[in-house]
């Protein structure tokens, strides 16, 4: 569990032991890829700039790809800006901190680690992102579009109806979704045999991890594309053989999080304690309510609401099992956190205050 919830130091120094195999995992896809002669994608777009959105971008560039971000306006823009700026200082933190005790595998294997060139290659990140408010001209040459919009059906849907007059058909499209099935989102979009799920851990140059999900109508070429592009940004790629919401990590990340939401909700204790109870009793560096802090509490809110809209179901015991939550105690704890932006870290303030 430790692995799952947390990026500390803590957790990177349990990985050691597991070096030898990345390492020896990326030489042989590297091989590999080399004997097939051609990277399939060059181009990649992401949709959105937030918290996951900038990093997939940021370390797609880093890893040599030519990227661009839509944002919907100026602001936007702006807001994405800051994070890319601040995600090029936490590279070059980690960077500078990099040792068979702190792994960043993200960002170098360590046997071939080069303080110096991976430095310079964070200096170069920003001017090779392109960030653009035009929809179509984000598009233009996209090899690869990578949805990573706020997590609503309705925005989700909307934007891919959105795009399928002006995407070319030669384009692959992932959803960076947390939870929505791939099937859901693909009826709303053009080309569906060439829609498929990239899902990203927070934090990836550290938790390079990328959960590969297709649905019934995904062609296996695109499917064997997405993994070799998740290679190519140094992710370990997890495919996923059927359709799961909430993928590997949020199938078991996700309840954890609710529970502790609840307990809060029913006023059982507060934030403080349940991070104490689950740090001091199972040893993670993180409890919840600080993990819920990094993952952004719109996020936390967007799945909250997900459960809320669930059918009501006809026998009232049986809803009870399937729903045990206090769902509607929690949105209005999470709204009036957002009310007052306190929206986790990227704020300064969440559950816990951070300095910005």
């Amino acid at each position: 569990m430790k692995v799952i919830i947390s990026s500390d130091s803590e957790i990177e120094k349990n990985h050691v032991k597991y070096t030898w195999f990345f390492i020896l995992y990326k030489r042989i896809m590297l091989y590999l890829n080399k004997l097939g002669g051609i990277i399939m994608f060059k181009n990649i777009t992401v949709a959105g700039g937030g918290v996951l959105g900038s990093q997939i971008a940021f370390q797609s560039a880093y890893c040599g790809f030519n990227v661009t971000i839509y944002l919907v306006d100026e602001e936007a823009k702006e807001q994405t800006l800051i994070k890319l700026n601040n995600l090029k200082e936490t590279y070059k933190n980690d960077i500078k901190k990099m040792s068979k005790d702190y792994l960043c595998n993200g960002i170098s294997d360590i046997d071939t680690f080069n303080q110096k060139e991976c430095l310079k290659k964070v200096d170069d990140v920003i001017e090779n992102i392109n960030l653009e408010t035009d929809l179509k001209k984000s598009l233009e040459n996209a090899d690869l579009l990578i949805e990573s919009i706020p997590e609503d059906l309705n925005i989700k849907s909307k934007f891919y109806e959105s795009i399928n007059d002006i995407i070319s058909d030669e384009t692959v499209i992932v959803t960076n979704s947390s939870t929505l099935l791939p099937s859901v989102l693909s009826k709303h979009v053009k080309n569906s045999s060439r829609f498929l799920s990239l899902h990203f851990a927070n934090h990836i140059w550290r938790n390079n991890t990328a959960e590969i999900m297709g649905h019934n109508g995904t062609e296996q070429k695109y499917f064997d594309e997405v993994v070799e592009f998740a290679t190519n940004i140094r992710m370990i790629p997890l495919k996923i053989n059927k359709e799961k919401a909430g993928y590997l990590l949020n199938s078991l990340l996700v309840p954890f999080l609710l529970c502790a939401m609840d307990l809060l909700a029913n006023e059982v204790s507060d934030p403080e304690t349940i991070d104490k109870a689950w740090k001091l009793g199972t040893g993670s560096p993180r409890g919840p309510f600080e993990i819920l802090d990094v993952v952004g509490l719109e996020t936390a809110k967007n799945i909250v609401e997900q459960y809320i809209k669930v059918p009501n179901l006809l026998d009232p015991l049986f809803k009870k099992m399937m729903l045990p939550y206090s769902y509607d105690k929690m949105l209005v704890i999470l709204n009036d956190y957002i009310a007052n932006n306190k929206l986790g870290r990227q704020s300064g303030e969440g559950f816990y205050k951070y300095n910005k």
